[in-house]
């Protein structure tokens, strides 16, 4: 009765914000946020079916932003609604911004792309297959892929110089640029950001990348004046049905202090949208400019070949990008070289080159199986891409 009770309360609770005509919860600036109200309405659907308690949804065009909104709770239970300033964790939502701070470095002559990876730790010239030593060395290239041959568990073990060795050690799972298999590649690529710039990871990607496109929520570490605007994690209750609150290593400070390249950011739907609309404009973003229009092309182009790749059909794989090839299914609503990343607690973050559009879609929920393939996803672009081809 209490669990009915609470998803009575939050469909009507939702459903009357939407009647007002407005973005739901779009109080933090004061000012009124542009809304679509089907974008709306298909996001607040799922969140009255329990699928997720909340949602902060974005779409920009052309660099304008023509839908911002909040729906739904960012904790059920104490009725706190989600805002456009809520916080998530975005998980391996992380890996494109670790990519895009490596190819800083590349700009500055500090690391090349196809430099094997044991020139930045020495642990990995000694790397095997079936025991064997490799006939060629892994590179840096294809840790950004996922074509490395690494593979299990992307967590950061002490620090990313130790966990550089500790993937070192670990046994490959197929030859170096034969096969796509998702990995910790990024958490590589993160200790060699330590070595080529000669600083703290997390403090790199700051100065670099998070203080010029002033991103001032995008963090490893929330501070106190933070923590109460991020949104709770959620898992599907197996029993009965309801969400219930729910932990995961991944964004916790308190088991997992240090700052992990695969999966360790905060953010909110305003930085993100401010970072991949420095990469649609080639680089730059008002007087910040974070890299060349060549380097942009190399993050976002087709690095895999005809290796097959994961997570739905018709992806390649770019550097620490995924690449829409062939829009189909849940990507409809993509232009072929659209380039994004989702993330394991569903959220997703997509650039259409194209069309000049963004689409970032945050939500906290666990157990959502393959949220890049999700219904959720799935109704949430296609209704904003219809709304913006009338």
């Amino acid at each position: 009765m209490q669990a009915h009770l609470r998803t009575l309360w939050r469909g009507l609770a939702v459903v009357a914000l939407l009647a007002t005509g407005i973005p739901v919860q779009a109080q933090d600036t004061g000012q009124k946020a542009p809304a679509i109200e089907s974008v709306d309405q298909a996001v607040a659907k799922l969140v009255e079916e329990d699928v997720v308690s909340g949602a902060v949804i974005l779409v920009s065009e052309d660099g304008k932003v023509v839908h911002l909104s909040a729906i739904g709770d960012a904790n059920i239970d104490a009725h706190k609604p989600m805002t456009p300033d809520t916080m998530f964790a975005i998980a391996s939502m992380t890996k494109p911004i670790t990519a895009t701070a490596l190819m800083t470095l590349v700009e500055e002559g500090k690391v090349n792309l196809d430099d094997p990876v044991s020139k930045y730790i020495p642990e990995f010239a000694n790397v095997k297959l079936d025991g064997k030593p490799l006939d060629k060395p892994i590179t840096l290239r294809q840790v950004l892929t996922h074509t490395s041959g690494l593979g299990g568990d992307q967590r950061v073990v002490k620090s990313l110089e130790n966990t550089g060795k500790v993937l070192a050690e670990r046994p490959l799972r197929s030859v170096p640029g034969t096969k796509w298999e998702y990995s910790p590649g990024l958490n590589v690529a993160g200790r060699v950001i330590e070595v080529a710039s000669g600083k703290p990871y997390a403090e790199y990607l700051q100065e670099t990348i998070f203080t010029p496109l002033k991103m001032n929520d995008t963090t490893f570490k929330p501070t106190d004046e933070q923590k109460p605007r991020i949104a709770t994690l959620y898992a599907k209750d197996k029993d009965s049905g309801e969400l219930k609150e729910n932990s995961s290593w991944i964004g916790n400070v308190e088991t997992d202090p240090y700052p992990n390249p695969s999966a360790g950011l905060y953010s909110t739907a305003r930085d993100l949208q401010r970072f991949y609309q420095m990469m649609l404009n080639g680089g730059f973003l008002g007087d910040a400019k974070i890299l060349s229009r060549d380097s942009v092309k190399e993050l976002t182009r087709l690095q895999t070949g005809d290796i097959v790749t994961g997570f739905t059909p018709g992806n390649g794989w770019g550097l620490g990008y995924c690449i829409v090839q062939q829009p189909q299914g849940v990507t409809a609503a993509l232009s072929p070289g659209s380039f994004g990343h989702g993330g394991a607690f569903g959220t997703q973050s997509w650039a259409d080159p194209v069309k000049g559009r963004i689409f970032l879609l945050l939500v906290q929920r666990s157990n959502l199986g393959n949220s890049d393939g999700s219904d959720l996803r799935k109704e949430f672009q296609n209704a904003a891409a219809a709304a913006l081809n009338e």
